[in-house]
């Protein structure tokens, strides 16, 4: 080096972070030739923490605080880089930067279904979504592993790495828990900290500590989403017997509030206590289908067809009961 050249270069007496931008957990402080001026000082504010490199290891780790750097304050690199002269002349070291502040909102989400046995439905795919965040609490295997040399790594260059982290977690735990999809979907706080203690220590192997790990939606395919709003829906109807003598008591008020009263309703009050009790029997009789207490359209026609050759039933009201029931099985 020319003694011009040397007068003119300015070795680094002041180190300090102060434009860390929103989402960058790591950055190497720029300086020319990477020469620290003996005695310089440093400054690690809080939600930092500085780190020496020497030959690409790390040397020496400093938390927040004001830093004079003198043999004192540098022991591991004092003594990697062995310095005569008492340490007096400018020294070499690659200085980074890590941002210990929590990266909240943090998103994740299943990119495909997960397949798991549940104990209610059997084989269902599942799918979910939520919210995370975390700090970098080891550097060492931070480093090592994910941001290694270069100049500035952030959470977008990690995402992808924690997505896989976390959905790997996330299919293992669900593998092998017996929690029904229902009991999932009804306390998502409580499967919410189940899910945090499968994925923390995962993340814990890359020197991130998770703070928290939140479950915002739980969904299952459509097909198998329709079938439990089928399911409630049944038993919100409750007992169909107890629904059809409501109906036939309902219709003998109406009657009887009628010009005539209950007398001049005739026939249309027997027809309605007559259908009241073909369908107060639907659930037990010969006209329940199958499990599910459907009745059986053919032999509801034939009840049907009975009461009008009894005279019960007028034909007009039978063709409009006739189309309102091939109207339900089409």
């Amino acid at each position: 080096m020319s003694l011009k050249s040397f007068i003119a270069k300015q070795f680094i007496d002041v180190i300090e972070w102060t434009d860390a931008e929103p989402g960058t957990l790591i950055m190497r402080y720029p300086m020319q030739d990477r020469e620290i001026q003996n005695g310089a000082s440093l400054t690690v504010r809080e939600a930092q923490k500085a780190v020496f490199m020497n030959e690409g290891k790390i040397a020496d780790v400093f938390n927040p605080g004001m830093y004079k750097l003198t043999t004192q304050t540098l022991p591991v690199l004092t003594y990697l880089r062995n310095w005569d002269k008492a340490f007096k002349s400018p020294f070499k070291s690659d200085v980074y930067f890590v941002s210990t502040r929590e990266q909240v909102d943090q998103k994740w989400g299943t990119t495909q279904p997960i397949t798991l046995r549940d104990k209610e439905f059997g084989m269902i795919r599942l799918r979910a979504f939520g919210t995370f965040s975390y700090v970098v609490k080891d550097i060492e295997p931070f480093w090592t592993k994910l941001s290694g040399t270069l100049e500035k790594y952030t959470v977008d260059d990690i995402s992808g790495q924690l997505s896989a982290i976390i959905l790997t977690s996330l299919a293992t735990f669900l593998g092998h828990s017996d929690v029904a999809f229902l009991d999932m979907a009804a306390n998502q706080g409580a499967f919410s900290d189940k899910l945090k203690g499968a994925v923390a220590p995962a993340l814990a192997l890359y020197g991130l500590e998770l703070r928290s790990f939140f479950v915002q939606s739980i969904s299952l395919p459509e097909e198998v989403q329709s079938h439990i709003d089928k399911v409630s829906s049944m038993r919100a109807m409750g007992d169909l017997q107890k629904y059809a003598q409501f109906q036939t008591a309902d219709s003998i008020s109406t009657a009887a509030a009628n010009p005539g009263g209950a007398a001049g309703a005739g026939v249309g009050i027997g027809a309605g206590v007559a259908m009241g009790q073909m369908m107060g029997g639907a659930m037990s009789g010969p006209l329940a289908a199958n499990a599910g207490g459907a009745a059986d359209p053919i032999a509801m026609l034939e009840k049907l067809g009975d009461l009008v050759k009894k005279g019960v039933l007028t034909q007009a009201e039978f063709d409009a009961k006739k189309a309102e029931i091939l109207q339900k099985i089409k």
